[in-house]
């Protein structure tokens, strides 16, 4: 349903997966795992399209993915957040600029290491006004939450020690005491990345089903 697109990014051109809804609507950044934009996340935008939400997955390595956890680690830990940052902005600056996204405002939507820098994105930009966490960990990111300017939902599993009760606990307090609205569902009995249904190991249908609806819904609600 989609295709590989570059977009401007200043005096460098950046790329991403990008699929459209067939009608004008609303449209949300996808930020990957740190596998890299691997076939399941472009499978991700183009469910959000046939959904009739437009939807636009920069790509954060550059062009390399991977299936190997070790070199998965290392391309995470090499990201350069500044650099990450002016992607974000571009990709939301071409998402508006399609004439798919007809609202003033984007959602962006982050897998693990994704989900952090999902609410990293909409710490930084005003123009992102729904963001979804789905079990986000990276321990060089952390977002300014003071800055979030739109609603968060955040998805969690039961047993994930990257994102454990306490830790999800912990940034339920910070949005409560900084007013900021958002709601956190762990789904009991799953594994960290139980979206994923390329990995067998820890997918869970039932509740990957049941999060992908809570996602549109907050999406469509607060767009």
């Amino acid at each position: 349903m989609g295709n590989i697109i570059q977009f401007n990014g200043g005096d460098k051109s950046y790329r991403g997966y990008l699929a459209e809804a067939a009608n004008p609507g609303i449209g949300t950044i996808i930020v990957q795992e740190w596998w890299g934009l691997v076939p399941h996340i472009r499978d991700v935008c183009d469910r959000f399209a046939a959904e009739g939400i437009t939807a636009l997955a920069p790509d954060l390595y550059f062009g390399e993915e991977t299936t190997e956890p070790t070199r998965a680690g290392e391309l995470m830990m090499q990201i350069n957040i500044a650099e990450t940052a002016e992607v974000f902005k571009r990709a939301v600056s071409r998402l508006l600029e399609s004439p798919k996204v007809l609202c003033p405002r984007v959602g962006v939507v982050g897998f693990c290491m994704g989900g952090q820098l999902a609410m990293y994105a909409a710490c930084q930009d005003e123009r992102i006004g729904a963001c979804v966490n789905f079990y986000g960990i990276h321990p060089n990111v952390q977002p300014a939450l003071r800055n979030l300017a739109g609603a968060m939902l955040g998805i969690f599993a039961e047993d994930d020690p990257g994102t454990n009760r306490e830790l999800v606990q912990k940034l339920d307090e910070e949005l409560t005491l900084l007013e900021k609205p958002h709601a956190f569902h762990t789904y009991p009995g799953t594994q960290h990345a139980f979206f994923n249904d390329q990995r067998s190991e820890v997918y869970r249908e039932d509740a990957a089903t049941d999060a992908f609806a809570k996602v549109l819904d907050f999406l469509r609600g607060n767009l």
